[in-house]
């Protein structure tokens, strides 16, 4: 089975799969001895929006050996539909997003998304489906670099239910949208929660 990683890094990129995928038309190759996650960090705090692309068959060692020394930071959330077939967004500090948050120590990551969900929008999950896929991205936390990692579920409730959101988590507003919707979320949130959308549609 083909395995891709994409690693955001603020507004670039760095793809790294066994297999040529479609990437942007601007994404330049880069080999092994140029991936070095701080330094590609710091070059996009500076250079704005570049797309990295390296290939190689043994893809899964690769990632394993440039992210090892990094602290990660794992963290899991859900796309939730309601009765309506509509998906619940939350907006926090300024950008539309999904639902999610840190994991707890000795917490699944299937469990903690679920009590993410739930504490973050005040609502109750009624169906926990399949892992529609894991993000990477990369931050800095005390001045070192950190790799948060998102195990992001499928998820739905019955009806539709009232959305408290959860203030002291600067979460300013927690909605339904539908499809008609998904342009407002599209024009101001992050490069990986479009990787999710796409997927999910």
């Amino acid at each position: 089975m083909a395995q891709i990683y994409k690693i955001y890094m603020n507004h670039s990129l760095l793809i790294l799969a066994d297999f040529v995928p479609k990437a942007p038309k601007n994404s330049q190759t880069i080999g092994l001895q140029d991936i070095d996650l701080e330094k590609l960090f710091d070059s996009s705090t500076k250079n704005g929006k570049t797309t990295y692309l390296y290939v190689h068959p043994d893809i899964k060692d690769i990632f394993k050996k440039i992210t090892d020394g990094i602290k990660t930071i794992f963290a899991a959330g859900g796309v939730v539909k309601n009765g309506k077939g509509k998906i619940l967004f939350i907006h926090r500090l300024g950008k539309w997003d999904l639902p999610k948050g840190k994991v707890d120590e000795g917490e699944k990551m299937r469990e903690a998304a679920v009590r993410e969900v739930e504490e973050e929008c005040s609502i109750k999950v009624d169906y926990l489906g399949k892992k529609i896929m894991s993000t990477y991205h990369t931050y800095q936390l005390k001045g070192k670099l950190v790799l948060k990692k998102t195990n992001w579920y499928e998820m739905g409730v019955n009806k539709v239910p009232k959305l408290v959101p959860q203030t002291e988590e600067d979460i300013s507003q927690a909605v339904w949208f539908g499809k008609k919707d998904l342009p407002k979320v599209m024009e101001n949130t992050y490069p990986l929660i479009l990787d999710i959308l796409k997927k999910v549609k």
